[in-house]
C-alpha cells in the first residue's frame, strides 16, 4: 500500500498535503486503527505515518480509496505491482493485510518488497524507521520494537492476524552493508523479534 503511495507521489498524481476523507467502509475496519469517524479527514502525510507507525487499518483503506479511486481498484493494481516486482507468490484482497482467504504473500516475497521500497523510493524510506508520531495531540509508539533497540534497525514493518501470527520485515545497516530480515508465523512480538535478532 505504501509502495504505490510513494509512486503515486513521485508521479504527481497526489501530494503529501492532500486531504482525504474517511469512508464509512474506511471507518468500519477493525484495530489497530487510528480511530477516525467516517466523515473525518486527514492529510496523506499523516495517513501513511498511521499506516507506517501504527499499523493502521483504517489509514490504509483510506490511502488506498484516494489512490485507486475505489478499494477493490486499488488491490487490483497492488497485485500487478506485486507481479511486475517479481513477488510471484502473493496476491492481494486488500490494503490492509486483515484476514482474507485469497490474499497470499511469502517471505521471498515481502524481502523482494523491502527491498523494492529502499531501491525504488529512499527519499521516503524513513517512513518505516519512525520511532514514534505525534497526531492530534496523541503520541503513537511504532509497533515495531526493534526501532528502539539502538541496534541500527531503521524499519521496516509489522504484522498481525490470528492465523498469521506475529511478522515483521526487518532491516539495519552493519558493518557497512545492509540486511533484511524476514519473520512470519511469530507466537509473540517478543519471540518474533528476538527471532530476527538472531537472524541477522
Amino acid at each position: 500500500t505504501l509502495y504505490l503511495a510513494f509512486e503515486a507521489l513521485e508521479r504527481g498524481q497526489v501530494r503529501l498535503d492532500d486531504v482525504l476523507t474517511v469512508s464509512p467502509h474506511a471507518a468500519s475496519q477493525p484495530p489497530s486503527k487510528l480511530g477516525l469517524q467516517a466523515g473525518q479527514t486527514i492529510r496523506l502525510d499523516d495517513a501513511m505515518r498511521a499506516t507506517a507507525v501504527r499499523s493502521a487499518n483504517d489509514m490504509a483503506v483510506v490511502i488506498a480509496e484516494h489512490i485507486g479511486g475505489s478499494e477493490a481498484r486499488f488491490v487490483s493494481m497492488m497485485t500487478l505491482k506485486a507481479q511486475d516486482l517479481g513477488m510471484t507468490q502473493t496476491r492481494y484482497a486488500n490494503p490492509n493485510g486483515l484476514p482474507d482467504s485469497r490474499q497470499l504473500t511469502s517471505a521471498r516475497d515481502l524481502a523482494i518488497l523491502a527491498r523494492a521500497v529502499m531501491r525504488d523510493y529512499p527519499q521516503y524510506y524513513a517512513y518505516f524507521g519512525q520511532h514514534d508520531w505525534v497526531y492530534d495531540g496523541r503520541d503513537f509508539r511504532n509497533t515495531n520494537g526493534l526501532l528502539h533497540s539502538g541496534d541500527g534497525y531503521d524499519g521496516i514493518k509489522t504484522g498481525f492476524t490470528n492465523a498469521s501470527g506475529y511478522n515483521l520485515a526487518a532491516s539495519a545497516v552493519r558493518d557497512g552493508r545492509r540486511l533484511i530480515t524476514i519473520v512470519l508465523g511469530g507466537r509473540s512480538s517478543a519471540t518474533r523479534n528476538a527471532h530476527v535478532a538472531d537472524l541477522m
